[in-house]
C-alpha cells in the first residue's frame, strides 16, 4: 500500500492477500531519493525550468529516468516500467513530456548540471551526515584519506548519436571520464562526477582529469575543493601521467597515485636510485606490501 509523499508514494507492507507489484525493488531507489532529501533538493534547484501550470516536475522526470536505468532500461522510452506501476513509482511523465523535459533542460545545459550537481552534493552531505562513524569521511586523515579513482569507459553507440565517434578500440560511441569515491573492501564506488566526451576523446588529456577532478572534489561532503589537504589521495592510472595533471594535483596539496609506462631500462635505472629514498609500497590490500618504490626526497 502506499501514499503520495514527495516525489514518489511512500510504500509500507501489507500481509494482506494482494498481488505482488513489478519492479518492486525500484521502491528501494524511491525511498533512497527521499530519506536523501534529493527530490526536495532537485525540485528546488530545477524549479527554473518548470513551466507554470506543468503538472510533471523536471526532478520527477530526471528521477524517473534514473531509476528506469537501474532496472535495465536504456533509453527514455523505457521509463514504461515505472508508468505500469503508478502505486510504486507515482505519476510517470509521457515519451513525448519526457522528451519535452530532457530538451528544455538541454539548453541551458551548464546552468542545469550547475544545479543537478549542487543538489546531489546536498543530498549526500545530508546522507553522510546520517551514516555518523560510518560515513567515508568519518577518520579521514592523511594516514587513512579518501581515495578518489579516475578512469575512463567506453560506452557503444549503435545507431548515429550526437558526439559519438570512432574509439581507439575500434569501436564506436563515447569516451566518458568518471570519478568515483572508493569505499574500501567492505563497499563499493560512490560516483561523483562524469565527464560526458565524444569516442575519439583523448585518454591522457590533462584539462579533462582536472575538471574532473574538480567536479568530483566539490561533490566530497567535509572538504574544502580548492585545497583539501593529504585527507584527499587522487589515483589514477597511466593516462594521467602528464606534467600538467601532476602540477595540477601539487598545487592542491592532495595526496596522489599516478600510473605511468616504464621505460625497458627499469632494471638499470633501479640499480642508480640510492637506498635511502626507497620506502613500503601500498599495495591493493593496504599497506604492509613486501614490494617497495622510489620516492625521492625532494620532488622534482
Amino acid at each position: 500500500m502506499s501514499k503520495r509523499s514527495g516525489l514518489y508514494p511512500h510504500v509500507r507492507v501489507d500481509a494482506a492477500d494482494v498481488p505482488a507489484v513489478a519492479h518492486a525493488g525500484g521502491a528501494l531507489l524511491t525511498r533512497t531519493v527521499r530519506v536523501s532529501g534529493l527530490g526536495t533538493t532537485l525540485s528546488d534547484a530545477l524549479r527554473p525550468w518548470r513551466k507554470n501550470l506543468a503538472r510533471h516536475d523536471p526532478a520527477k522526470v530526471v528521477t524517473d529516468l534514473a531509476v528506469s536505468l537501474a532496472l535495465g532500461g536504456d533509453a527514455c522510452r523505457d521509463a514504461a516500467l515505472l508508468r505500469d506501476e503508478p502505486s510504486l513509482f507515482g505519476p510517470v511523465a509521457s515519451d513525448a513530456t519526457i522528451s519535452r523535459t530532457i530538451a528544455a533542460l538541454a539548453g541551458d545545459i551548464e546552468r542545469v548540471e550547475k544545479a543537478i550537481a549542487q543538489a546531489r552534493a546536498a543530498a549526500r552531505s545530508h546522507v553522510w551526515h546520517l551514516a555518523g562513524r560510518y560515513a567515508p569521511n568519518h577518520d579521514a586523515s592523511a594516514a587513512k584519506p579518501l581515495v578518489i579513482d579516475l578512469d575512463a569507459t567506453l560506452v557503444t553507440a549503435h545507431s548515429d548519436k550526437e558526439h559519438a565517434a570512432a574509439t581507439f578500440k575500434r569501436g564506436y560511441g563515447f569516451h566518458p571520464l568518471c570519478a568515483f569515491l572508493d569505499h574500501g573492501a567492505d563497499g563499493t564506488g560512490e560516483p561523483l562526477a562524469m565527464l560526458l566526451r565524444p569516442g575519439n576523446a583523448g585518454s591522457n588529456t590533462a584539462t579533462d582529469h582536472e575538471r574532473v577532478i574538480k567536479q568530483a572534489l566539490a561533490a566530497t561532503p567535509g572538504i574544502n575543493p580548492s585545497r583539501p589537504g593529504k585527507r584527499v589521495l587522487i589515483r589514477t592510472d597511466g593516462a594521467g601521467g602528464t606534467r600538467e595533471l601532476l602540477s595540477f594535483l601539487h598545487r592542491r596539496a592532495v595526496s596522489y597515485s599516478i600510473g605511468w609506462t616504464l621505460p625497458a631500462t627499469t632494471p638499470e635505472l633501479y640499480r642508480l636510485v640510492p637506498e635511502d629514498v626507497w620506502q613500503p609500497a601500498y599495495n591493493a590490500d593496504g599497506p604492509g606490501a613486501k614490494t617497495a618504490s622510489a620516492s625521492p626526497k625532494t620532488p622534482d
